[in-house]
Protein backbone atom coordinates (compact mmCIF):
# COMPACT_ATOMS: atom_id res chain seq x y z
CA UNK A 1 0.00 0.00 0.00
CA UNK A 2 1.21 3.67 -0.57
CA UNK A 3 1.32 6.21 2.21
CA UNK A 4 2.49 9.43 3.22
CA UNK A 5 5.51 8.94 5.24
CA UNK A 6 6.86 12.57 5.60
CA UNK A 7 5.93 16.31 5.01
CA UNK A 8 8.55 19.12 4.88
CA UNK A 9 7.53 22.90 5.36
CA UNK A 10 10.21 25.26 4.36
CA UNK A 11 8.47 29.08 5.73
CA UNK A 12 11.55 31.20 4.12
CA UNK A 13 12.90 30.20 0.50
CA UNK A 14 16.08 28.36 0.53
CA UNK A 15 16.40 28.46 4.11
CA UNK A 16 15.80 25.44 6.52
CA UNK A 17 13.03 23.09 6.59
CA UNK A 18 10.64 21.97 9.37
CA UNK A 19 9.80 18.39 9.19
CA UNK A 20 5.64 18.11 10.20
CA UNK A 21 3.43 15.25 11.25
CA UNK A 22 0.12 17.11 10.15
CA UNK A 23 -0.33 20.24 8.29
CA UNK A 24 -3.30 22.10 6.30
CA UNK A 25 -3.71 23.19 2.91
CA UNK A 26 -4.46 26.01 1.23
CA UNK A 27 -4.67 27.28 -2.30
CA UNK A 28 -0.74 27.63 -2.29
CA UNK A 29 -0.24 24.47 -1.36
CA UNK A 30 1.35 23.41 2.36
CA UNK A 31 0.02 26.47 4.59
CA UNK A 32 2.82 28.72 5.50
CA UNK A 33 4.97 26.77 3.22
CA UNK A 34 7.46 29.64 0.99
CA UNK A 35 5.34 32.61 1.88
CA UNK A 36 8.59 34.51 3.10
CA UNK A 37 11.55 35.15 1.01
CA UNK A 38 14.73 36.99 1.05
CA UNK A 39 15.72 39.53 -1.58
CA UNK A 40 18.71 41.85 -2.26
CA UNK A 41 17.77 45.44 -1.15
CA UNK A 42 19.00 47.18 -3.67
CA UNK A 43 17.79 45.39 -6.62
CA UNK A 44 14.60 43.35 -4.86
CA UNK A 45 15.95 40.08 -6.77
CA UNK A 46 15.34 36.97 -4.83
CA UNK A 47 18.38 35.17 -2.59
CA UNK A 48 18.63 31.31 -2.30
CA UNK A 49 21.68 29.13 -0.95
CA UNK A 50 22.74 28.83 -5.15
CA UNK A 51 24.07 33.00 -4.48
CA UNK A 52 24.37 32.67 -0.86
CA UNK A 53 25.53 29.62 0.91
CA UNK A 54 24.99 30.20 4.18
CA UNK A 55 21.09 30.13 4.05
CA UNK A 56 21.72 26.56 4.49
CA UNK A 57 21.83 26.93 8.23
CA UNK A 58 19.11 29.61 8.72
CA UNK A 59 16.33 27.96 11.02
CA UNK A 60 12.81 30.10 9.90
CA UNK A 61 9.83 28.35 11.97
CA UNK A 62 6.24 29.36 11.09
CA UNK A 63 5.10 30.53 14.75
CA UNK A 64 1.74 31.26 16.43
CA UNK A 65 1.30 34.62 15.09
CA UNK A 66 1.99 33.26 11.56
CA UNK A 67 4.74 35.24 11.19
CA UNK A 68 8.79 33.29 11.16
CA UNK A 69 11.34 32.89 14.39
CA UNK A 70 14.41 33.22 12.92
CA UNK A 71 17.96 31.56 14.22
CA UNK A 72 21.32 31.11 12.94
CA UNK A 73 24.89 30.17 14.27
CA UNK A 74 25.89 33.02 16.31
CA UNK A 75 23.19 35.26 16.35
CA UNK A 76 20.25 35.31 19.27
CA UNK A 77 16.67 34.37 17.95
CA UNK A 78 14.33 36.95 16.61
CA UNK A 79 10.85 36.56 16.29
CA UNK A 80 9.44 38.77 13.13
CA UNK A 81 5.44 39.77 12.82
CA UNK A 82 3.34 39.19 9.79
CA UNK A 83 3.61 42.38 8.07
CA UNK A 84 0.02 44.25 8.66
CA UNK A 85 -2.11 45.76 6.38
CA UNK A 86 -0.36 48.80 6.49
CA UNK A 87 2.71 47.32 5.83
CA UNK A 88 5.62 48.86 3.26
CA UNK A 89 5.03 46.86 -0.35
CA UNK A 90 8.27 46.42 -1.84
CA UNK A 91 8.75 45.33 -5.54
CA UNK A 92 10.88 42.19 -5.84
CA UNK A 93 11.87 39.50 -8.34
CA UNK A 94 11.50 36.25 -8.66
CA UNK A 95 13.02 34.03 -11.34
CA UNK A 96 10.50 36.08 -14.52
CA UNK A 97 8.25 37.14 -12.15
CA UNK A 98 8.10 40.89 -10.71
CA UNK A 99 4.93 41.57 -8.10
CA UNK A 100 4.86 44.01 -5.13
CA UNK A 101 4.33 42.06 -1.70
CA UNK A 102 4.54 43.09 2.50
CA UNK A 103 8.54 43.76 3.85
CA UNK A 104 8.84 42.47 7.33
CA UNK A 105 10.53 45.78 8.61
CA UNK A 106 13.84 46.87 9.65
CA UNK A 107 14.75 45.06 12.41
CA UNK A 108 14.32 41.63 10.49
CA UNK A 109 16.22 43.29 7.68
CA UNK A 110 19.15 44.29 10.01
CA UNK A 111 19.19 41.23 11.71
CA UNK A 112 19.69 39.80 8.19
CA UNK A 113 21.52 41.69 6.67
CA UNK A 114 24.31 41.00 9.85
CA UNK A 115 24.28 37.26 9.27
CA UNK A 116 24.34 37.54 5.38
CA UNK A 117 26.98 40.31 5.35
CA UNK A 118 24.89 42.76 2.29
CA UNK A 119 21.77 44.88 2.44
CA UNK A 120 18.80 42.22 2.99
CA UNK A 121 15.32 42.26 3.02
CA UNK A 122 12.62 39.73 4.27
CA UNK A 123 9.42 40.02 2.21
CA UNK A 124 5.97 38.14 2.84
CA UNK A 125 3.27 37.16 -0.10
CA UNK A 126 -0.05 36.85 1.08
CA UNK A 127 -2.94 34.82 -0.76
CA UNK A 128 -3.81 37.99 -2.53
CA UNK A 129 -0.86 38.77 -4.27
CA UNK A 130 0.23 35.01 -5.67
CA UNK A 131 2.26 34.75 -8.61
CA UNK A 132 1.12 32.44 -11.21
CA UNK A 133 2.93 28.75 -11.48
CA UNK A 134 5.13 28.30 -14.58
CA UNK A 135 3.68 29.20 -17.91
CA UNK A 136 2.71 26.07 -20.17
CA UNK A 137 1.50 23.51 -17.62
CA UNK A 138 -1.53 22.90 -15.14
CA UNK A 139 -4.38 25.41 -15.22
CA UNK A 140 -4.27 29.27 -16.04
CA UNK A 141 -5.52 29.88 -12.27
CA UNK A 142 -3.00 27.55 -10.46
CA UNK A 143 -1.33 30.01 -8.68
CA UNK A 144 2.04 29.24 -5.78
CA UNK A 145 3.57 31.79 -3.50
CA UNK A 146 7.80 31.93 -3.72
CA UNK A 147 8.15 28.29 -4.59
CA UNK A 148 10.52 28.21 -7.74
CA UNK A 149 7.56 27.17 -10.14
CA UNK A 150 4.67 25.39 -8.39
CA UNK A 151 2.58 24.94 -4.98
CA UNK A 152 4.05 21.39 -3.87
CA UNK A 153 7.04 18.53 -4.39
CA UNK A 154 6.84 14.79 -4.13
CA UNK A 155 9.17 12.46 -4.25
CA UNK A 156 9.18 8.46 -3.85
CA UNK A 157 11.20 6.74 -0.98
CA UNK A 158 12.09 3.83 -3.50
CA UNK A 159 13.56 6.79 -5.88
CA UNK A 160 15.89 8.59 -3.26
CA UNK A 161 17.29 4.69 -2.55
CA UNK A 162 18.12 4.21 -6.27
CA UNK A 163 20.20 7.61 -6.84
CA UNK A 164 21.41 6.43 -3.33
CA UNK A 165 23.07 3.19 -4.88
CA UNK A 166 23.75 5.05 -7.92
CA UNK A 167 25.69 7.87 -6.46
CA UNK A 168 27.27 5.01 -3.66
CA UNK A 169 26.29 6.63 -0.26
CA UNK A 170 23.12 7.40 1.48
CA UNK A 171 21.81 11.14 0.59
CA UNK A 172 19.19 12.98 2.65
CA UNK A 173 15.48 13.68 1.44
CA UNK A 174 16.27 17.25 2.59
CA UNK A 175 19.00 17.81 0.06
CA UNK A 176 16.07 17.92 -2.35
CA UNK A 177 13.84 19.60 -0.42
CA UNK A 178 9.97 17.47 -1.29
CA UNK A 179 6.77 18.56 0.58
CA UNK A 180 5.64 14.85 0.39
CA UNK A 181 7.04 11.86 0.32
CA UNK A 182 5.24 8.87 -0.68
CA UNK A 183 6.48 5.42 0.66
CA UNK A 184 5.52 1.81 -0.51
CA UNK A 185 6.00 2.56 -4.64
CA UNK A 186 8.47 1.34 -7.13
CA UNK A 187 11.20 3.48 -7.86
CA UNK A 188 10.28 6.93 -10.22
CA UNK A 189 6.65 5.51 -10.27
CA UNK A 190 5.74 8.95 -9.59
CA UNK A 191 7.07 9.96 -12.93
CA UNK A 192 3.96 8.13 -14.68
CA UNK A 193 1.27 9.50 -11.85
CA UNK A 194 -0.97 12.49 -13.37
CA UNK A 195 -3.95 12.32 -10.39
CA UNK A 196 -3.23 11.25 -6.79
CA UNK A 197 -5.72 11.51 -3.76
CA UNK A 198 -4.36 11.74 -0.03
CA UNK A 199 -6.86 11.67 2.84
CA UNK A 200 -9.85 14.05 1.20
CA UNK A 201 -7.91 16.37 -0.80
CA UNK A 202 -7.05 15.46 -4.94
CA UNK A 203 -3.67 16.55 -6.75
CA UNK A 204 -2.46 17.02 -10.20
CA UNK A 205 0.79 16.04 -11.00
CA UNK A 206 1.57 18.48 -13.48
CA UNK A 207 5.56 18.64 -14.24
CA UNK A 208 9.20 17.02 -13.31
CA UNK A 209 11.26 18.81 -11.62
CA UNK A 210 14.65 19.85 -13.05
CA UNK A 211 17.31 19.60 -10.04
CA UNK A 212 20.32 22.26 -9.55
CA UNK A 213 23.32 22.80 -7.78
CA UNK A 214 21.26 23.11 -4.90
CA UNK A 215 21.05 19.29 -5.11
CA UNK A 216 24.72 18.96 -3.91
CA UNK A 217 24.72 21.19 -0.92
CA UNK A 218 24.84 19.15 2.92
CA UNK A 219 21.38 20.34 3.93
CA UNK A 220 23.19 19.83 7.78
CA UNK A 221 26.45 21.30 6.95
CA UNK A 222 25.54 23.66 3.91
CA UNK A 223 28.86 22.30 2.65
CA UNK A 224 29.03 21.78 -1.11
CA UNK A 225 30.20 18.25 -2.30
CA UNK A 226 33.57 18.24 -4.12
CA UNK A 227 32.03 15.42 -6.83
CA UNK A 228 29.00 17.13 -7.86
CA UNK A 229 26.86 14.51 -6.22
CA UNK A 230 24.08 13.45 -6.76
CA UNK A 231 23.51 16.27 -9.57
CA UNK A 232 26.65 14.66 -11.72
CA UNK A 233 24.66 11.02 -11.61
CA UNK A 234 20.86 12.53 -12.11
CA UNK A 235 22.48 13.92 -14.99
CA UNK A 236 23.77 10.64 -16.77
CA UNK A 237 20.84 8.81 -16.08
CA UNK A 238 17.71 11.72 -15.27
CA UNK A 239 18.17 14.06 -17.79
CA UNK A 240 15.74 15.82 -20.43
CA UNK A 241 15.91 18.65 -22.39
CA UNK A 242 15.18 20.95 -19.44
CA UNK A 243 17.26 19.34 -17.45
CA UNK A 244 18.11 16.46 -14.71
CA UNK A 245 14.85 15.28 -13.30
CA UNK A 246 14.16 13.65 -10.00
CA UNK A 247 10.62 14.29 -8.54
CA UNK A 248 7.45 15.44 -9.34
CA UNK A 249 5.17 19.18 -9.31
CA UNK A 250 2.17 18.61 -7.92
CA UNK A 251 -0.47 21.51 -7.51
CA UNK A 252 -3.79 20.75 -4.59
CA UNK A 253 -7.10 20.86 -6.13
CA UNK A 254 -8.55 21.64 -3.06
CA UNK A 255 -8.10 23.31 0.91
CA UNK A 256 -8.16 20.17 3.44
CA UNK A 257 -5.94 18.49 5.87
CA UNK A 258 -2.67 15.77 5.69
CA UNK A 259 -1.43 13.74 7.95
CA UNK A 260 2.02 11.24 8.00
CA UNK A 261 0.81 7.58 7.53
CA UNK A 262 -2.56 8.46 5.12
CA UNK A 263 -2.76 5.95 2.42
CA UNK A 264 -2.20 7.18 -1.26
CA UNK A 265 -4.78 6.26 -3.76
CA UNK A 266 -3.41 6.94 -7.40
CA UNK A 267 -6.20 8.00 -9.47
CA UNK A 268 -4.79 8.01 -12.73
Amino acid sequence: MLRLSALYRYPLKSAKGETLQEIALDKLGLAGDRRWMLVDEASGRFLTQRAVAQLSQLSALWNATGGLTLAAPGHSPINIDLPGANAELRGVTIWRDTLRVPDAGNEAAQWLSEFIGKPTRLVQVPLDRARSTQSGYGRDDDQVAFADGFPLLLIGEASLQDLSQKVGRPLEMLRFRPNLVIEGSEAYAEDSWKRIRIGDVEFRVVKPCSRCILTTIDPQSGERSADREPLATLQKYRSEADGAMFGQNLVNDSDGRLEVGMPVEILE
